[in-house]
């Protein structure tokens, strides 16, 4: 009878770490977001007991209070050669000013990178202004109640057609300037012996896209994305398990996202229901059922004299006003899921599910790890309906309130993956091009952080399915139903070498298998090494070298070597 007890004592506390976090995760239902529920479609892996794990290493990091906001002017001199081709050695001088912060205090975190860039370009090569930077974070206004917000900024590849060489200066083509952010409420409270939830969530996006994409003789664009705007609102009720031998939720939620490209609109809503069942001192069953309403629509392209659809100066596909709405995607009904959660201590769970969404056979699940303080382990299998700015939205909200700012030392991009003692997301798959239509999305992402010896180091790899949605009766009907699919792997490691001095290296390798009509697979792969000694004071000379390949049918491959020597004060 004592061990009926302990076990049931233990099972109680598994499906309590569940709820505890249900009322703060219900969001993750939705299709444009990661996570636990029955299939996000972001990256990032974070489950309802990842959720609770968090909370608490965050009340934990609440006694620990620091601040460190430093900003900077840097000057540095850049010489960038194509070693494959005989091409032209071109060189630029960059200044630039920016400021690094990691904020902990009992009630607010901030993590956030922010640099402005002007390159001087010397002989043929023109000058260009560079924004770049990566902001997340959250204040707990209330008991319970948190205000988050996250912003981006950065480059990607405009059309997935074109090429993809990692190099940007003033002379490449194929660049589209990405601009995203997100911000909203969200409420997680116990209640009467209930657990309440829910949020609100605001983003915006918007690409900037100078020139048309240089594409492959006979290869199709999908077209451009240009801005959107998207809410989100959902909440929920719960009980843990105590006066019933199970725990139970009830959930709602509506979606609305409005993109100037073609007019299109996506209008979801849901409502379901889900019990979570111990069934052992490590082990649960979860299961849900509910109903779900999803539209997307879209208007047709203007057509020219010869039939052709009409593209603007940007290589965008110009909106017949004239047109009706035109339906890509249309479901609703009812909808479930049933799974298995695994939490053999504090430090680990997993979860896996199956059901039925959007008319088809979904996948989901996630695994956290935490093997020291400074060790994280995620993955995550997504399954859902996104688009460009939905998925940075919702990958933003993803991303830790803390996390090591990196960038290419030669061109101070920033670099797709962060990562962090809260653990890591990468947002490759929403930065792998700036495709205007919407889609369904498929992947596995998996993400390791940690600390060791002096190092800092991480590693992101994952797989990411594209299937574009796109009106049948549309005069850009060829494409709907094609697939994109890409493969990444990025690596990064640093470590101080002594009081004055560190070395970072950084290496991505990925590969694009592009589904647009007459367009060629893409290869790219990059290795960057940096050097940085304290002379004087705040005064920090850097020396960096990097070489990135790239090849693709339509295009000559390159192999691009650059360096940089350089010098930083931070004030």
């Amino acid at each position: 009878m004592t061990r009926c007890r302990g076990i049931s004592r233990a099972a109680t506390a598994l499906a309590a770490v569940l709820a505890a976090s249900a009322g703060g995760t219900a969001h993750a239902q939705w299709s444009s977001d990661a996570g636990a529920g029955s299939g996000g479609t972001q990256a990032g892996p974070a489950s309802q007991a990842e959720g609770a794990t968090r909370e608490s290493s965050r009340r934990e990091r609440g006694s620990q209070r620091r601040s460190d906001i430093s900003p900077y002017l840097e000057v540095g001199q850049v010489l960038s050669a194509d070693l494959k081709n005989g091409g032209d050695v071109l060189t630029y001088t960059t200044v630039a000013v920016g400021v690094d912060a990691a904020v902990v205090m009992q009630r607010a975190e901030l993590a956030a990178t922010v640099r402005y860039e002007h390159q001087f370009g010397w002989n043929n090569l023109g000058d260009q202004d560079i924004l770049s930077g990566l902001l997340r974070g959250r204040f707990e206004a209330a008991r319970g109640l948190n205000l988050e917000a996250g912003a981006l900024a950065t480059r990607t590849r405009a059309d997935v057609a074109g090429a993809d060489n990692g190099i940007v200066n003033a002379d490449s083509s194929n660049v589209a300037n990405l601009y995203s952010l997100y911000a909203g409420p969200t409420l997680t409270r116990r209640i009467g012996g209930l657990d309440v939830g829910a949020g609100y969530r605001f983003g915006y996006s918007k690409a900037d896209v100078e020139t048309p994409a240089l594409l492959p003789g006979g290869a199709t664009s999908q077209g451009l994305f240009d801005s959107s705007t998207n809410h989100v609102a959902w909440g929920s009720v719960g009980q843990r398990p105590g006066d019933l031998p199970f725990g139970w939720q009830l959930s709602a939620g509506y979606e609305r996202e409005d993109t100037s490209q073609l007019d299109q609109r996506y209008e979801g809503k849901y409502a379901r229901a889900d019990v979570t069942v111990p069934v052992g001192p490590t082990l649960a069953l979860l299961g849900g059922v509910g109903y779900e309403d999803i539209e997307i629509s879209e208007r047709a392209p203007l057509l020219d004299g010869s039939g052709f659809p009409v593209r603007d100066g940007s290589g965008r596909f110009v909106t017949d006003p004239a047109s009706p709405r035109l339906l890509s995607f249309d479901t609703d009904g009812l909808i479930w899921d049933a799974g298995v959660m695994w939490q053999p201590s504090r430090r680990t769970s997993a979860t896996a599910r199956v059901g039925r969404r959007y008319g088809d056979t979904i996948y989901t699940g996630s695994f956290f790890y935490r093997a020291d303080h400074a060790t994280v382990v995620q993955v995550g299998v997504y399954d859902g309906l996104s688009s460009v700015g939905r998925g940075l939205s919702s990958g933003l909200a993803a991303l830790p309130t803390q996390f090591d700012a990196s960038r290419n030392p030669v061109d101070g991009a920033l670099n797709s993956c962060v990562f962090g003692p809260q653990g890591g997301n990468c947002l490759t798959p929403q930065l792998g091009s700036a495709t205007g239509a919407q889609f369904r999305n498929r992947g596995v992402q998996a993400v390791l952080s940690s600390r060791y010896a002096g190092w800092n180091y991480g590693v992101g790899i994952g797989y990411d399915r594209r299937r574009l949605l796109v009106p049948a009766t549309s005069p850009i009907a060829s494409l709907n139903g094609v697939i994109d699919e890409s493969y990444y792997l990025f690596l990064s490691a640093g470590r101080r070498i002594d009081a004055d001095s560190d070395i970072n290296l950084t290496g991505y390798l990925n590969y694009f298998d592009n589904g647009a009509p007459g367009a060629g697979d893409v290869q790219s792969a990059g290795l960057s090494a940096a050097y940085a000694r304290r002379f004087w004071r705040s005064l920090t000379g850097t020396a960096a070298a990097s070489l990135t390949a790239f090849d693709q049918d339509g295009f000559n491959s390159q192999l691009i070597g650059s360096a940089l020597v350089g010098l930083r004060y931070n004030f």
